[in-house]
């Protein structure tokens, strides 16, 4: 038996006016999700544990089999484990975002905060500007670590674990009450900005229409992760495949290996064929037992406020992923089970993640059901199948039976 997880990051969402009601994931057009739906149990489970805070990476772990309340430490030092940083366990990881901000002719904290992402910014942009800070404010105690688009690492030695706002829970916002209050901190981000807003490399962004990545933005704090070996707890072979460093260093941190598919990057226009041949290949050929599919791009939509973008982004999802993982495995003959998911709904209204339960879909190629749903929100609860702790997907994906009545 083969195992795929295929995660729509932040697909789940609320019924919207103008969908007439309708989510994201109902309006748009899915006739693969739909038709293995009718075959599979669809449910309701909660992927963040209460009192916890609804980001990718608590949502992940969970969805994972890592209860976060015991394996999480931070988000940073999982991007951290993805780009090759070696961490002390004294060091504090910080996210660095390069963000966009409105460039108007008042001080730093009265500006607003436009794009967490500085228009989905390209990894090589990133590191040009990324370095022309470095330049300026790197030293010893405060280390950068270039990343994938807009996500990047920074590190400070023997530092401090300080709550900092993500940059895209404020869009549209001033800064000002969202700085850090640590004095270097703040001094940083203020002085990327001066350094930033006249690069050459954002003059030519604005005159091809593009948004500055104009400073940076710190977040995400947390210290050196120490996960249990996937392997050793679930006895099976596993890959993981994902342009997010995020995930990628969870794998890191799980023992699992990666896949890098040339041409994914995060957003709505990633190689989405790619990484389904890259799992059908992982578990046809080779070797491996079990394969996580994160697929960005709907969370970002949300992100963006986006309606039609996230419609897109899933219908993506369900033709350029899951049509063509459910063909190649089906043409190989290996018996297989399919669980599809979000980690948490990114609500259009609210442009931000929250911490509410998501559908999924248990399909097994070895036993089809018969049902009438489809893959949605609201089917998704209708159906009664809750599932309580997301860290227990993994187990119930492995045993075959999901859910409870």
């Amino acid at each position: 038996m083969k195992y795929v997880v295929v995660l729509g990051d932040g697909t789940a969402d609320w019924p919207m006016e103008q969908l007439k009601g309708g989510t994201p994931l109902s309006a748009a057009k899915t006739p693969v999700m739909d038709a293995l739906a009718k075959k599979s149990e669809i449910g309701m489970v909660a992927t963040i544990p209460e009192g916890m805070a609804p980001g990718s990476d608590t949502a992940n772990l969970s969805v994972m089999g890592y209860d976060p309340k015991k394996y999480y430490t931070g988000r940073s030092p999982l991007e951290a484990l993805s780009i090759g940083v070696d961490m002390k366990d004294t060091d504090v990881v910080y996210r660095c975002n390069l963000v966009t901000l409105s460039e108007e002719d008042l001080p730093y904290e009265e500006q607003t905060i436009l794009d967490h992402s500085s228009d989905e910014i390209s990894t090589q942009d990133a590191q040009i500007l990324l370095q022309a800070v470095c330049r300026e404010i790197e030293n010893e105690t405060y280390r950068f670590y270039t990343g994938t688009s807009y996500r990047h690492c920074m590190i400070w030695d023997k530092g401090q674990v300080l709550e900092l706002t993500p940059p895209h829970d404020i869009l549209t916002r001033k800064i000002g009450e969202y700085l850090p209050q640590d004095a270097v901190l703040r001094h940083m981000q203020e002085r990327s900005y001066e350094i930033l807003k006249e690069h050459p490399l954002n003059l030519e962004r604005k005159k091809k229409g593009l948004r500055p990545a104009n400073s940076l933005w710190f977040w995400g704090a947390g210290t050196k992760p120490a996960l249990d070996s996937f392997e050793e707890i679930y006895h099976k072979k596993g890959v993981m495949i994902s342009a997010v460093d995020l995930l990628k260093g969870i794998a890191v941190g799980a023992g699992m290996d990666r896949m890098i598919v040339e041409g994914a990057n995060g957003g709505l226009h990633t190689n989405y064929e790619g990484k389904a041949k890259a799992a059908v290949e992982a578990l046809t050929e080779k070797g491996y037992d079990f394969a996580y599919i994160h697929v960005e791009a709907p969370d970002e939509m949300g992100h963006q406020g986006s309606v039609e973008k996230k419609i897109q982004a899933i219908e993506y999802l369900d033709e350029r992923v899951i049509r063509l993982v459910k063909e190649g495995l089906d043409a190989s003959g290996e018996p297989y089970r399919m669980l599809i998911l979000p980690d948490h709904p990114t609500p259009i209204q609210v442009r931000t993640h929250v911490a509410e339960p998501v559908p999924y879909l248990l399909y097994d190629s070895t036993a089809p059901g018969d049902h009438t749903w489809s893959y949605n929100e609201k089917e998704a609860e209708e159906s009664g199948n809750r599932i309580a702790h997301g860290w227990d997907l993994m187990g119930h994906l492995f045993s075959g039976h999901v859910g409870e009545k």
